[in-house]
C-alpha cells in the first residue's frame, strides 16, 4: 500500500473493512473507497499477516506483537518485520 509502518505505533482493525476467516484464510474486503487499490476488491493475508491481524487490538504497540510472534513461532524478529 506504500505506507510506512511504525512498529512503535498501536494499530487496530479498521471499521472500514470486513474480514472473515474462511478455510484458514483471512479475507479482507474494503467497505469504502480509498483503501488500497479498489481494482482489487479482496485481500488475503499470508501466515505472518494472519498472525499479526489476529493480535491487532488497539491496545499494544506493533513491536509487542512482533515480540509475541517471535516467542510463539521461534522465528527471527527480522523475518517477522520483513513479512509485515
Amino acid at each position: 500500500m506504500g505506507k510506512n509502518i511504525d512498529i512503535n505505533a498501536i494499530y487496530a482493525v479498521s471499521e472500514d473493512v470486513v474480514a472473515r476467516e474462511i478455510e484458514g484464510e483471512i479475507i479482507i474486503v474494503p467497505l469504502v473507497a480509498g483503501i488500497g487499490n479498489m481494482e482489487d476488491e479482496l485481500y488475503t493475508l499470508n501466515e505472518t499477516g494472519r498472525a499479526i491481524w489476529k493480535k491487532l487490538n488497539g491496545k499494544k504497540p506493533l513491536v509487542n506483537i512482533i515480540n509475541e510472534l517471535d516467542s510463539e513461532y521461534e522465528v527471527s524478529v527480522d523475518v517477522i518485520r520483513e513479512e509485515q
